[in-house]
């Protein structure tokens, strides 16, 4: 785990960006109902930027509610609102839908692009390898459809 660590410090030096240590996996439940809230009152970026800070850089726990209330607050999102909704599992519903979706389009791994309906990016990649694909993709040289480019 630290030379994992280790290793996410070096890639993210060069961009300000230090991982904090976790001997923990968060329950992220929370978190992703707590990102739709965001979604739907337009924050969803700027919420999700500050809940990936949170975990990775702060080290804080993203599954607990104070935490995700801290970030909403510190936003300018309606906390007791998000509160309410996380007690009600407002978003659970719609976190179930897409993991339905995930399924039936058989995405295992995230992130995962779909373009045009037919054709795959998996997992973090370059910007060279999106330019490359769009090129494919446009010029009709691409893979089959839903290979995974």
């Amino acid at each position: 785990m630290q030379d994992k660590q280790a290793q996410l410090n070096r890639m993210g030096a060069p961009y300000g960006l230090c991982f904090k240590e976790m001997s923990w996996i968060a329950n992220t439940n929370l978190a992703l109902q707590a990102s739709e809230y965001a979604r739907d009152y337009g924050k969803f970026h700027e919420y999700h930027e500050q809940l990936l800070y949170a975990n990775y850089t702060l080290g804080k726990k993203i599954g607990e509610l104070n935490v995700l209330l801290d970030i909403a607050q510190d936003i300018g999102l309606d906390s007791e609102g998000l509160k309410t909704a996380l007690q009600e599992n407002r978003y659970q519903v719609r976190l179930i839908e897409a993991g339905q979706k995930a399924e039936k389009d058989q995405i295992m791994v995230t992130p995962t692009f779909i373009i045009n309906d037919r054709y795959r990016i998996v997992g973090a990649q370059s910007l060279n390898k999106f330019r490359k694909t769009f090129r494919e993709i446009s010029l009709g040289h691409a893979s089959n459809p839903f290979t995974l480019l």
